[in-house]
């Protein structure tokens, strides 16, 4: 398989990485213009660009890349001990001088959607306009048949898929199942587990939300961390249809993932006495 088919393997399984190439090179040194290392997010690595100290570095580089999900190009001295002011040296003797060029490849965020009715639907349509790998839970099979759009589509109860398959940290978790109380069942099994989304909203009302609350507080304590928790989900846009709850949720993702401040959330305007979160 070459390192292509492995990246459109990966990208598949929505696994995050880094495409490392050698674009040039002077003097001597253990890589050829060309050659390509993909690193990914699981801690593997495939291809060289070399071995030694230069690939040691490299894949230093890919982990840091990969918390950031940006793209670099950087030289290296392949010279211990010399000192130069416009690249990195690493402790090769080979004398030579090569540029790497470092490229993410993964969608922007991971969004998992539990609940594949009306608004879920809405929601995946504008989050795939984008670059996110968006799966989709829902227990009732007739209503994932007729789903659309989604990377990844789950027929299974809520919390099942949750205690199998998991959730990736610092993910994006939208919870808008059929009912209420399975809303608060996800919200706790992800509490429980302590997965640390980096969003996770629900589609309530203020008067849901209070219950949810009491409900929450006296099952985890008062000291709960919930600064990642956005109910009512959502900017404050106005408007009631599926599609735009679903461009009130987009943009609040956006804005989380773009981390743009001064925004109105729902959940600053309709949270009430109920100031849940830490600043």
């Amino acid at each position: 398989m070459s390192i292509y088919d492995k990246i459109s393997t990966y990208r598949k399984q929505n696994i995050s990485l880094i495409l490392v190439t050698a674009v040039s090179k002077e003097g001597s040194g253990p890589v050829e213009v060309g050659k390509k290392m993909i690193y990914l997010d699981t801690d593997k690595a495939y291809g060289t660009v070399g071995g030694g100290a230069l690939e040691y570095y490299a894949r230093e580089k890919c982990k840091d890349l990969l918390k950031t999900r940006t793209n670099l190009l950087e030289t290296y001295y392949l010279q211990e001990g010399k000192v130069f002011n416009d690249a990195k040296t690493l402790p090769m003797a080979c004398g030579g001088k090569v540029t790497l060029f470092y490229e993410y490849i993964g969608p922007q965020e991971t969004i998992y959607v539990f609940g594949a009715g009306h608004v879920g639907q809405a929601l995946v349509n504008v989050l795939k306009t984008m670059n996110f790998h968006v799966t989709v839970i829902d227990d009732r099979k007739e209503v994932i048949d007729n789903f659309k759009n989604a990377d990844i589509l789950i027929n299974k109860p809520f919390v099942k898929y949750i205690e199998e398959e998991g959730l990736k940290t610092n993910s994006f978790i939208i919870v808008c199942t059929p009912n209420h109380k399975q809303d608060y069942h996800v919200i706790n099994k992800v509490i429980e587990l302590d997965i640390k989304p980096k969003y996770m909203g629900m589609l309530c009302s203020p008067e849901k939300l209070d219950e949810y609350l009491t409900s929450t507080y006296k099952k985890f304590g008062k000291d709960i961390d919930l600064s990642y928790f956005y109910s009512p989900i959502g900017l404050d846009l106005g408007g009631g249809s599926p599609e735009e709850i679903a461009i009130s949720i987009t943009s609040e993702i956006l804005a989380i993932s773009n981390d743009k401040k001064n925004h109105s959330h729902m959940r600053s305007v309709f949270s009430g006495k109920n100031h849940y979160w830490k600043n």
